[in-house]
């Protein structure tokens, strides 16, 4: 069919595109004429594929068809004429010539909202449902016979750009080309135009777009979001013209907290608060404008109102001015569906996909002499006002964020000097504790005050929280890709191996570990764990599944579950906090890091060295303080979805039922053990003794899958006791920091007494203490190594755990193997086993029978950051570490299409 394009634009040169491939003749392009010297996209896609163009400014004068005009176009023979962006008025004498009369598009579901400003109606009345019309023209406006309509949901935040972009834009194309075919096919409908529901509304202009603040929240949001971003719906206060956009009513949560800005006529002064402008209807509710135009038309975040002149926008050189155009052009390219490329042009909204990101980043080099972007720029930069003014400031040098304010406490120890946070950390900045509240933290060592740490209320919790949770909805870790958060993630790997040896050493101080076995497992394996999962992130994906019968496809979709909380204990401060955060992060979510009170301060460390790595802020909080309070407020939190625990079995009990009753949040739970360690004659006795001796006394014995009983066999009971009993008088008991230390204090005073009462009533019901047993005469909390023998299985040091350097020593008869089983499964706990054994038949059929989550054999203490970690029975459930731990942090959505 031959056809005549009319209309201009980039939705004008798709529609043009695409009906030649679908084989028709275009035989004519009449478009809008040049502006500022450059051709409009449909004219010069049309110049360059040969076809005639046309660039008339008007069409009819005194509301008469112009004669040449009308001439040519008659001599092209158009048979049909597709008006599929056109802003001029076209005379009848062209309209009705071709056989097939002529068509246009129009942006919504007709008759309702006939008029040029049809998108911008639907959304300031607030219409549920949008689409648009594919009419046949006549001499009315908007009132031709109906060919073909779409329709699309209406969402609550949506804009003229995001709904012209999702869906007016894509799918008016595809429209209009469809209707060109049932025009060809002959099957083209002509549906009189009902009048019923028939509505004309002016153009939007500037003029008329003033809010009128006597109506509900909802209203006066609908006319925000129906004005933006042109004309921009606009007040008057503090003497000036103010236009708002990019509104809300999405604000839960928000409390109106922040600094007044009085609105003549308003029903109560707007609120600056560091998420954007408050606003209120006359029916009392909020909503939330996030950009402010100022009367000079300078762009600001709202939250930056009366913080304007310190982030005043910077006047451009001509120079810059000349670099600023050619990156609008960049944009432009970048950009297809946008017609024209201003200061609060949205560079996503605007349709643009990662792909587009780094595309950006590439063409920024090239104009500016090789500056090099990171891909996280453009997220944080997205607007085009934005992200020129981020451009200059890169080109000019004096573009980096002022350091984060942290108040350290130095410290020159083992060799170092250290600089330890000791605030609360809450949305990418160290702050005090409401009522600037504090506890000491204590060296084990000496039992001297290492400092003061601030101490977190409910109201910190909440606050970090809230911190999480716009991280997570609006923030930037939500829109970069899952590739270049695992580039983040390998850099905080990174900075942790480069801060090894401070992490390591504040370990030794807050915690008592042993400065070279906190290099290797505190920090050592904190780093594995988040080079580990940091090669995950890209890797969690979309499974579909076959079509069925009925043409069906399903596919399911591992999500992020949101913000979570981590509860961490205290005998590996760092590296519990790893294992959890690594593989939470991984999976795309925002943290909230409840550290044990006693061992804050590495926790606070690693807070620092993730503003460092670029994480973003908010992504990542860390609260120290009491888990009475801190963490039962988390585990209450109605917008936490996801708690992480390691601790006690009688504690996790309770976070459970609290998670259960606050929104029945998911929740993963390391808790105790009774791991015990089952040792047969046939066994390699010099490396059972090794190894029996580190499956107790590793860490101080400070450690979850520590063995909490050892079965050994009869026949070489008493040599593989003199054999311990001889390399514990070798072990070395001292200062942490010392290189040739084996056994460090243990944690805390509390525990301290809790070890002496423990081989106290050991000793009073009748076990054998062989050696140790005792608090060591010197400063700190040290504890002696302890062994006890002739432990019978119903004595209390036989079923509770110690948590502590004392190994628990039960005989069984020789060759009895079924019978020692069902011992060592005599009890509620299951985190961890061992075996040592040369038979392999033997090794497996009591690994097959031991219930416990990890079974080591011929070992003890390997762990490895790919291998699955958890309990059985009350040890808890959900896995740490490898591939399962991810899907302790995702949700699964199936998602079905039909077609």
């Amino acid at each position: 069919m031959k056809i005549a394009v009319i209309g201009q634009s980039l939705f004008g040169q798709e529609v043009y595109c695409r009906l030649r491939e679908e084989g028709h003749e275009v035989v004519g392009v009449f478009t809008v004429p040049d502006k500022d010297g450059k051709a409009d996209p449909l004219g010069l896609q049309a110049e360059q594929d040969g076809v005639p163009v046309f660039k008339f400014s008007r069409w009819r004068a005194k509301g008469q068809a112009l004669p040449d005009v009308v001439a040519q176009y008659q001599a092209l023979g158009a048979e049909l004429n597709v008006l599929p962006f056109c802003s001029q008025f076209i005379p009848m004498e062209v309209i009705g010539a071709p056989r097939h009369g002529s068509i246009i598009y129009h942006p919504s579901l007709l008759p309702r909202h006939r008029g040029a400003s049809a998108i911008n109606w639907t959304l300031i009345h607030g219409d549920k449902k949008g689409g648009f019309t594919i009419f046949w023209a006549d001499d009315g406006l908007d009132t031709g016979d109906l060919l073909l309509q779409k329709e699309c949901e209406v969402l609550p935040d949506d804009t003229v750009s995001s709904l012209y972009n999702r869906f007016l834009f894509p799918e008016g194309v595809k429209g209009m080309v469809q209707a060109v075919k049932l025009i060809a096919e002959g099957k083209a409908p002509r549906l009189p135009q009902p009048e019923d529901g028939a509505t004309y509304e002016g153009i939007q202009r500037k003029e008329t777009a003033r809010i009128d603040w006597d109506q509900p929240a909802e209203a006066i949001h609908n006319w925000i979001r129906g004005n933006d971003k042109v004309p921009g719906a606009w007040t008057e206060a503090c003497g000036q013209k103010l236009t708002f956009f990019n509104s809300t009513l999405n604000i839960a949560g928000l409390e109106p907290e922040g600094e007044d800005l009085p609105i003549p006529g308003a029903h109560r002064p707007g609120v600056v608060t560091k998420a954007g402008l408050i606003l209120f209807g006359n029916d009392g509710r909020m909503l939330l404008v996030k950009s402010i135009q100022l009367e000079d038309g300078k762009m600001i975040p709202a939250a930056r109102f009366f913080r304007r002149a310190e982030t005043s926008t910077l006047e451009l050189t001509e120079e810059e001015l000349g670099t600023a155009e050619a990156v609008r052009d960049a944009w432009k390219r970048i950009l297809p569906s946008v017609l024209e490329v201003d200061e609060s042009t949205d560079f996503f909204k605007s349709g643009a996909a990662s792909v587009d990101v780094v595309r950006l980043v590439e063409e920024v080099k090239e104009l500016c002499d090789g500056l090099e972007l990171e891909n996280e720029d453009v997220y944080m930069a997205t607007t085009f006002g934005d992200f020129i003014q981020l451009l200059v400031r890169r080109l000019r040098g004096d573009d980096k964020e002022a350091e984060c304010a942290i108040a350290y406490v130095e410290k020159a120890v083992n060799k170092l000097t250290l600089r330890m946070p000791h605030q609360l950390f809450i949305g990418g900045a160290f702050v005090d504790a409401e009522g600037s509240k504090t506890y000491e933290t204590i060296n084990p060592t000496d039992g001297s005050v290492l400092c003061q740490v601030s101490l977190a209320q409910v109201s910190d919790v909440d606050k970090a929280v809230a911190a999480a949770k716009d991280a997570f909805e609006n923030g930037l870790w939500g829109k970069i890709s899952a590739r270049d958060r695992g580039r983040l993630l390998y850099r905080l790997a990174e900075l942790m191996e480069q801060h090894q040896e401070e992490l390591a050493t504040i370990e030794a101080l807050d915690a008592g570990a042993v400065y070279t076995l906190a290099l290797k497992t505190h920090v050592g394996m904190s780093v594995q764990t988040f080079r580990y999962f940091a090669g995950w992130c890209d890797k969690i994906q979309t499974v579909p599944s076959r079509p069925g019968p009925n043409r069906n496809l399903t596919m399911t979709r591992r999500e992020p579950v949101g913000v979570c909380g981590i509860i961490i204990p205290w005998n590996y401060p760092l590296m519990m906090l790893s294992w959890k955060t690594a593989a939470c992060l991984a999976a795309g979510n925002t943290v909230v890091v409840k550290p044990a009170q006693v061992t804050p301060l590495t926790a606070l460390k690693f807070a620092e060295l993730t503003l460092k790595a670029g994480i973003p802020k908010g992504v990542v909080n860390v609260l120290p303080g009491s888990g009475s309070l801190v963490g039962q407020r988390l585990s209450d939190h109605p917008d936490v979805r996801k708690i992480g625990f390691t601790g006690s079995t009688e504690v996790g009990k309770h976070i459970m039922r609290s998670c259960a009753l606050s929104n029945v949040k998911k929740v993963s739970l390391e808790l105790g053990g009774k791991s015990p360690l089952l040792i047969f004659a046939d066994c390699d006795l010099g490396k059972a003794v090794q190894m029996g001796m580190s499956s107790v006394f590793f860490n101080k014995g400070e450690n979850c899958i520590a063995a909490g009983r050892l079965f050994v066999e009869d026949s070489i009971h008493d040599q593989f006791v003199q054999r311990v009993v001889e390399e514990v008088g070798k072990m070395k008991i001292g200062n942490p920091l010392d290189r040739d230390t084996d056994h460090g204090p243990q944690n805390h005073l509390a525990h301290l007494q809790k070890l002496l009462e423990y081989c106290q009533r050991g000793v009073e019901e009748g076990a054998t203490l062989v050696c140790g047993g005792k608090q060591v005469p010197r400063p700190g909390f040290f504890f002696e190594p302890t062994v006890f023998t002739d432990v019978q299985d119903h004595m209390f040091i036989a079923r509770e755990e110690s948590f502590g350097p004392v190994m628990i020593i039960s005989r069984f008869a020789d060759g009895d193997v079924d019978a020692v089983l069902t011992r060592a499964n005599a009890t509620e706990f299951g985190l961890a086993s061992g075996v040592f054994t040369r038979d392999i038949n033997k090794a497996l059929y009591v690994s097959d029978k031991l219930e416990a989550g990890t079974v080591f054999v011929n070992t003890y203490n390997k762990t490895d950051v790919a291998a699955p970690f958890g309990g059985f029975k009350q040890s808890g459930f959900g896995k740490d570490l490898g591939e399962a731990a991810l899907n302790e942090y995702l949700r699964v959505k199936t998602v079905t299409f039909e077609y």
